[in-house]
């Protein structure tokens, strides 16, 4: 399944140049003991003028015949042409130098940079559709590119040799016509692969698309809302995602989420980009502002097939726009995220616009932080729950504090949370409390689930138990609106059954609800609702 933060875009191998000094090397150490057909090995070469060094570090030769060229070779360790850092890694040049030119830690092919347009060192003799149309030196992509001055990047080449700047949008270069006459058709014209504007040129960075989509056939034992003894067929659940990384931006992820259920609506959407080179990273997204993940994460990632939502309805309210900045702290034992948010979010989808359904007494903002420590291997809040095999053994905690106003109330909320994984087993633990201000009021909740892989690639059992806990306002409102109608006390317990019919892509749930929440009407008895559903899911 695609999967979301599901840090979910890795980089496709790609031979780097330093193989074939490795080759030479093997061939040149194995000769000796090769049995020619004639009898007669050929002559060894003549020893190196160099006396057994590596004497000049930019000749691109092998002075020492070691198999090991320029900077490739130890000797040149300390040469300052050799030294890491000193500038970027981004033209033929510098991809096949040997050294680390941007002091990031990867070395040439290594580094994604190397997978900008137009730089062909670190493609092997694979050739894109776009490409291996012409000869080598002729109108055809594969004509050699001329090399990069200091500070020029591609974008520089354009209008430069035999390419005329005349094709510079999607639409030309994607016309099979050669627009400005310079013998060069669409995708092989300077301009079309290397203007950042032009995205039909470009290879594919990893983008991926997503789907999870539900069909139920329920069976409501008891419903206070819906009677008892019926039944329900529907599709439960349609979500749509498209995320990766940004194009030209080494480290970055984005990602949109749509439910379309009853009408389409964004539900999320993200972007998130480096800052320097400690890991360091800025997030702009829609809706969050909040401590927990579970409201954000795909709908294939609900251990129970859906969110506990009594634990996060009084605590996390949607914002209209949220920035955060995050990172990890010693060797990555510690994340840290901090975040401002604002706009009233009343709704899922609260992209372009937003609506009152009420009167708005505050201004709706949000701040916060958050801590996660990794006891035993590392922890990401959004890693996924659905055990299809056996995972190593993981120990994370989390701990986040935050203010929140929002219409008709201030708190500040804080969040606890821990996740234990190892073998078939994942057990999870997340509390949620608030001390309220405008009404004076202490509420509390809290959420314990359970997954067991019975049998792997097959049988994933789980269950839940929780309760949400409001406590007395001694200052009420004159009149309940907004999310303060849904803070009623809650006690919510679940079992579930997954079936892995399409390796993990294909699934068949049977989940058991037993719901009591307290009645709007005092002095009356607690509203129930019983319910068994069976849910078929494609999730990929």
């Amino acid at each position: 399944m695609a999967d979301d933060l599901d840090k979910a875009t890795r980089r496709i191998w790609q031979p780097a140049p330093w193989l074939g000094a490795v080759a030479l090397w093997a061939a040149s150490a194995l000769l000796p003991h090769v049995a020619w057909a004639d009898g007669e090995a050929p002559a060894a070469p003549a020893a190196p003028a160099s006396g057994g060094r590596e004497s000049v570090c930019d000749d691109h030769k092998d002075d020492d015949a070691d198999g090991m060229t320029d900077c490739a070779d130890a000797d040149c360790a300390a040469a300052p042409r050799c030294k890491p850092g000193q500038g970027d890694e981004r033209s033929d040049a510098a991809c096949s130098d040997f050294v680390d030119n941007d002091g990031d830690g990867a070395v040439d092919c290594d580094d994604a940079d190397c997978e900008a347009t137009g730089i062909q060192v670190c493609r092997g003799s694979w050739k894109g559709p776009h490409e291996g149309n012409g000869a080598k030196g002729s109108a055809g992509a594969d004509e050699e590119l001329p090399d990069l001055g200091n500070g020029q990047s591609v974008e520089d080449l354009i209008g430069k040799g035999g390419d005329k700047d005349g094709e510079r949008n999607d639409e030309v270069c994607s016309d099979g016509i050669d627009n400005d006459g310079d013998g060069k058709v669409d995708c092989a014209d300077f301009g079309c692969r290397f203007d950042p504007s032009v995205t039909v040129c470009r290879g594919n960075p990893g983008m991926r698309f997503s789907v999870v989509a539900g069909i139920s056939q329920a069976y409501h034992l008891k419903s206070y809302k819906l009677g008892d003894d019926k039944m329900d067929t529907e599709f439960s659940r349609i979500q749509l995602r498209s995320f990766g990384p940004m194009p030209l931006i080494q480290d970055s992820f984005y990602l949109l989420s749509l439910r379309a259920e009853r009408t389409p609506r964004l539900t999320f959407a993200m972007f998130q980009m480096p800052l320097g080179k400690h890991g360091t990273y800025l997030n702009i997204n829609s809706g969050g502002g909040g401590l927990s993940a579970a409201l954000i994460t795909s709908v294939a990632k609900q251990l129970l097939l859906d969110p506990a939502y009594y634990v996060y309805s009084a605590f996390e309210q949607g914002n209209g726009a949220s920035v955060e900045l995050g990172g990890a702290a010693f060797d990555g034992k510690i994340g840290w995220r901090a975040f401002v948010a604002g706009g009233a979010g009343r709704s899922s989808g609260n992209v372009g616009g937003r609506y009152f359904t009420y009167d708005n007494t505050n201004y709706t903002y949000a701040g916060g932080a958050q801590a996660v420590v990794n006891i035993i291997g590392t922890l990401s809040r959004f890693d996924t729950p659905f055990l299809y095999t056996t995972v190593p053994t993981t120990l994370g905690l989390a701990v986040g504090v935050k203010y929140d106003q929002r219409a008709q109330e201030r708190f500040v909320g804080v969040n606890a949370g821990g996740t234990f994984r190892s073998g078939r087993l994942v057990i999870m633990a997340e509390n949620y409390s608030k001390q309220e201000f405008e009404f004076d009021s202490f509420q509390t909740a809290y959420v314990v689930q359970v997954g067991f892989l019975a049998i792997p690639r097959t049988l994933l059992l789980a269950a839940d138990f929780g309760e949400y806990l409001p406590g007395e306002m001694k200052n009420p409102p004159a009149k309940l609106e907004t999310d303060l109608l849904r803070q009623l006390a809650e006690r919510q317990w679940r079992a579930a059954a997954h079936f892995y019919l399409v390796r993990n892509i294909g699934l068949l749930s049977l989940v058991y609800v037993d719901r009591t929440v307290a009645n709007t009407k005092a002095g009356l008895p607690a509203n129930q609702e019983r319910n068994l559903r069976l849910e078929a899911q494609y999730r990929f």
